[in-house]
C-alpha cells in the first residue's frame, strides 16, 4: 500500500507530533511519503526522524500542484492523506490526476484555527472550509471532533475516529528537576508545588483563565507556583496580566522547549485550560511522567480522564472551579501520586503509539475496500428501520446489535437508519440516518440499497398506535417494490386488532417479506393465526441478548457517580407510565419498602427511557420512607447490563430491563402491561409475571419473596439466558443468506 501525506509545513504542537510520529511508525508497515509545502522546523524534524519527505516551496498552489504532479508522475498512489488547510487544498487538486481517494485528518476545530487572525481566517480558513467538503473521507482526532463534523453536516458514515498515541516503550532520560528549573529561570524552593502547562499561547488555549485561577489558588496555598512552557501571539498580553495580578514571583514563562520530557518531570501537576481541543498530546505526554492532571472539559479529555478517579476536570472558563482543583491537588501529595499512577496505567493501555498506528492501518484498509466497491456496484447498502431515536435504551440496544452484526458480516457495508432523532443515531453509530417520515430521502435510499431490515421490537401491532402499524407495513411494501430483499429481524408480533388490519398484515408479509426471525414463541403463534406462511420464518431471540456488559472498572465508576455503595444490596425497579399506573404506584412503593425492611435491599429506580420513566419512578417514591436511588441519565446499554448485574432482584415493566438483567442471572419479576413481558419470561422459562391490572401489595410481596429465594440459583438462571443468547445468532444468519455472505 502506498499513501502520500500532504501538509502545509508550518504545523506545531499536537498536529506536528501526530503526523511525524505516525509517519515514522507507518513506514514499518507500508510505503508512506510526506509532501510538505514549506521548509522549516517541521520538515527538518521529519528528515531527522528518517521520514521520506519532499519539500515543495511555493506559495502558489498551482505551481505546487505542477511540481507535485512531476514528482508523482507514473507512480501508483492508493490513498491521499491530507492534514490542515494547505494539505486539504492540494489533496483536492491532485486527486483526479492520481485517481485515488482523499482522506483528511481533522486535528482541531477548523473554525477556531485562525482565532484572533481575521485576515488568515478569511483566506486560509475560508479555503479550508470549501476544501473539506470535497474530501472523500475524514478522520477526527477524538470522538468529540467527529461529533463536531457530524453536527456540521459531514457524512457520518465516512468519518473515522482516531486518538493520538504516545510511545510508552522508549526509556525517557529527563534532566533533574533542579537543573531544569534553573535552566528556565524559575525561582523554586523545596516544598513548592509546581503546576505546569505546555501550550501555544493563543486565545483558544485560554491561559487567562488559568492565571485568574492561579491568583485565587495561590492566596490559599502560598507554596503553589505555575510554569508556562510555550510561546505565541498572546505572550506579551499574558505577561502583562501576570504583573497586573501580582503573580510575578508565582508564574514563570519558559518559552518554547525542545526537552518536554524534562518539563513534565519537573512539574507536580499537569494542566490543560483550552476552550477547544481534540485529544491533546500535552495530556498524554504528561502521563508518561505519572503526573496528576487537571483539564478543561473539552474534546476527548473525558475519554482519558475519569473525573475524581484519575484526574480532575473543570468547565472551560471557570476559574473558580479550576482554582479549587489546584488547591486540592497542591495540598495532597498522596492524591497527586494516586492520580498520576492511575492515569499512566490507563494511557499506556489505551493510547499507545502502537495502537494508533494499528488503527490507522485499519482505517486505510476500510477506505480502500469502500472505494473499490463504490466504483464497482450499482446498488449497495442496508437500510434499518425501527422505533429508534426515542430515548429508549431497549431500542438502542436492538439497533446497536443489528448494526454490529451487519458490520460483522461486511465491515464496508453502507448502512442507513430511519429514525426520529437522526443526529443521535449518526453520532452514536457512525452511520447514515434519515428521519422516519422523510419519504423522498427514504425512497432515494431504497433505490440504491440491497437489503431492508425491519429491526427488532414489536413493530407489527396496533395497541399503541394504528398509524405505526400502517407505517411499518408501508415501508416493508415500499422496500420490496423498489428492489430490496426484506428481512424482519428479531421481531415480536402483535397483538393486531381488527380483521382488516390482520388481512393487511398477511398480505404485506406474504407479498413483501423474505425472512422473519422472531424473538419468542408467542409471536410465532400469532403469525400462524394471521395465516402468514410465505416468508422463511424461524424462532430466535431478542437481538439485545448478544450485547456484553461494560468493563467492570467502568461500571464501578458509574455506580460511584450515582451514589452506590459496595456495602449495600439492591433491588431495581424499571417502571413506565401506562393506563392506570397511578393507581398501582402505592403497591409498588409498598413493595420497595418491604424489600428494604425485610430483605435489606435498597430500592433503585432505573429509567430505560430517559424522557418518560423518571416520572413513573417519582410517583412511587413520593410515598416511600425507605432510602432509594434514582438513576435517570442516558448511558449505553452495555453500562446498564453491567449495572443490573449488581442487583439482587429486578422488577420491571420494561422488556429490555428483564432481558439485560437475565444475562447475569438476576431473579426477575415482570409487570405485564403488554403481552411481550409474559412472552419473554415464558420463553426464558424463569421469573414471575404479574399483569398490571393484578398488581397489588399481596401479589408483589409473594413475587418478591419468590425472587429472593431464587438468589442461590443465579448461575442456573444465567444458563437459561445463555440458551436464548445462543439461538439469537439465527437473526444474522438470516441476513447473511439474503446478502449471500458466508
Amino acid at each position: 500500500m502506498r499513501v502520500i501525506h500532504l501538509i502545509g509545513g508550518g504545523d506545531t504542537g499536537g498536529a506536528k507530533t501526530h503526523v511525524l510520529n505516525l509517519l515514522k511508525e507507518l513506514n514499518q508497515s507500508i510505503d508512506a511519503q510526506l509532501f510538505c509545502f514549506r521548509r522549516g522546523e517541521f520538515s527538518e524534524d521529519a528528515e531527522k526522524m528518517g521520514i521520506p519527505i519532499q519539500v515543495i516551496e511555493s506559495g502558489n498552489p498551482f505551481v505546487g500542484l505542477r511540481e507535485l504532479k512531476r514528482l508523482l508522475a507514473g507512480q501508483k498512489v492508493d490513498i491521499i492523506h491530507c492534514h490542515g488547510a494547505r494539505g486539504n487544498l492540494m489533496g483536492n487538486l491532485i486527486k483526479k490526476y492520481l485517481q485515488a481517494p482523499v482522506v483528511t485528518t481533522v486535528h482541531s476545530d477548523y473554525r477556531l484555527d485562525y482565532l484572533g487572525r481575521p485576515v488568515a481566517m478569511l483566506s486560509y480558513g475560508a479555503t479550508n472550509m470549501v476544501a473539506l467538503r470535497r474530501v472523500n473521507f475524514y478522520i477526527g482526532v477524538s470522538d468529540p471532533m467527529t461529533d463536531i463534523l457530524i453536527d456540521r453536516g459531514f457524512p457520518a458514515d465516512r468519518i473515522y475516529t482516531i486518538y493520538n498515541g504516545i510511545d510508552f516503550k522508549t526509556p525517557l532520560h529527563p534532566v533533574s528537576k533542579e537543573e531544569f528549573l534553573r535552566s528556565v529561570g524559575m525561582e523554586w524552593e523545596e516544598g513548592d508545588v509546581i503546576a505546569g502547562i505546555a501550550v501555544r499561547l493563543s486565545p483558544v488555549k485560554d491561559v487567562p483563565t488559568l492565571l485568574r485561577a492561579m491568583k485565587i489558588a495561590s492566596e490559599q496555598n502560598s507554596r503553589l507556583k505555575l510554569l508556562i512552557a510555550g510561546d505565541g501571539e498572546d505572550r506579551q498580553k499574558l505577561e502583562t496580566m501576570v504583573r497586573n495580578l501580582g503573580l510575578e514571583k508565582k508564574v514563570c514563562f519558559a518559552g518554547w522547549l525542545s526537552d518536554v520530557n524534562s518539563f513534565y518531570h519537573a512539574i507536580d501537576i499537569n494542566l490543560l485550560t483550552s476552550i477547544s481541543e481534540t485529544f491533546p498530546y500535552s495530556l498524554t505526554e504528561g502521563t508518561r511522567m505519572h503526573k496528576a492532571t487537571i483539564a478543561s472539559h473539552v474534546g476527548g479529555v473525558p475519554v482519558l480522564i475519569d473525573d475524581g478517579i484519575n484526574g480532575l476536570i473543570f468547565e472551560p472558563g471557570d476559574e473558580k472551579q479550576l482554582a479549587k482543583h489546584l488547591v486540592t491537588l497542591a495540598g495532597d501529595p498522596v492524591l497527586r501520586e494516586t492520580f498520576g499512577e492511575r492515569i499512566y496505567e490507563k494511557a499506556s493501555r489505551e493510547f499507545s503509539i502502537d495502537r494508533m498506528v494499528e488503527h490507522q492501518l485499519e482505517i486505510y484498509g476500510s477506505i480502500l475496500k469502500r472505494d473499490t466497491r463504490q466504483k464497482s456496484r450499482k446498488r449497495d447498502g442496508v437500510i434499518i428501520c425501527g422505533a429508534y431515536g426515542h430515548g429508549n435504551a431497549g431500542d438502542d440496544a436492538i439497533l446497536k446489535s443489528i448494526i454490529h452484526s451487519v458490520k460483522e458480516l461486511d465491515d464496508a457495508m453502507p448502512i442507513t437508519v430511519l429514525a426520529k432523532n437522526t443526529e443521535s443515531v449518526k453520532k452514536r453509530y457512525r452511520v447514515n440516518s434519515s428521519y422516519t417520515l422523510n419519504f423522498p430521502k427514504m425512497i432515494s435510499a431504497m433505490r440504491k440499497s440491497v437489503l431492508y431490515i425491519n429491526g427488532g421490537g414489536t413493530l407489527i401491532q396496533n395497541v399503541t398506535s394504528q398509524r405505526s402499524l400502517w407505517y411499518y407495513l408501508f415501508t416493508l411494501w415500499l422496500a420490496k417494490a423498489l428492489g430490496n430483499k426484506v428481512d424482519m429481524y428479531g421481531c415480536g408480533i402483535g397483538p393486531v386488532h381488527g380483521k382488516r388490519n390482520i388481512r393487511l398484515v398477511k398480505k404485506v408479509l406474504d407479498g413483501s417479506v423474505d425472512t422473519i426471525t422472531l424473538r419468542e414463541e408467542d409471536s410465532m403463534e400469532e403469525l400462524r393465526t394471521f395465516g402468514v406462511n410465505r416468508p422463511e420464518i424461524s424462532l430466535c431471540s431478542d437481538p439485545a441478548l448478544v450485547l456484553s456488559p461494560a468493563p467492570e472498572e467502568d461500571v464501578q465508576v458509574y455506580m460511584k457517580k450515582h451514589g452506590f455503595s459496595s456495602d449495600e444490596r439492591y433491588i431495581c425497579f424499571m417502571l413506565r407510565h401506562w393506563f392506570d399506573f397511578q393507581e398501582k404506584a402505592p403497591a409498588l412503593a409498598a413493595c420497595a419498602e418491604e424489600a428494604w425492611k425485610r430483605y435489606g435491599l435498597k430500592p433503585v429506580f432505573l429509567s430505560l427511557n430517559v424522557f418518560h420513566d423518571t416520572n413513573a419512578a417519582q410517583q412511587v417514591v413520593r410515598t416511600m420512607q425507605a432510602p432509594y436511588l434514582i438513576v435517570d441519565d442516558w448511558t449505553e446499554p452495555e453500562m446498564l447490563i453491567g449495572l443490573l448485574s449488581h442487583m439482587d432482584v429486578v422488577i420491571s415493566m420494561r422488556l429490555h430491563g428483564l432481558i439485560f438483567s437475565s444475562l447475569s442471572g438476576v431473579p426477575l419479576v415482570g409487570v405485564g402491561y403488554d403481552p411481550k413481558i409474559a412472552s419473554f419470561l415464558k420463553y426464558l422459562g424463569e421469573g414471575t409475571c404479574i399483569e398490571l391490572k393484578d398488581v397489588n401489595q399481596e401479589n408483589l410481596s409473594q413475587a418478591l419473596k419468590k425472587a429472593v429465594e431464587s438468589l442461590p440459583r443465579r448461575e442456573e438462571l444465567q444458563k437459561k439466558a445463555q440458551r436464548l443468547k445462543d439461538v439469537e445468532r439465527e437473526n444474522i444468519r438470516a441476513v447473511a443468506r439474503l446478502l449471500d455472505v458466508e
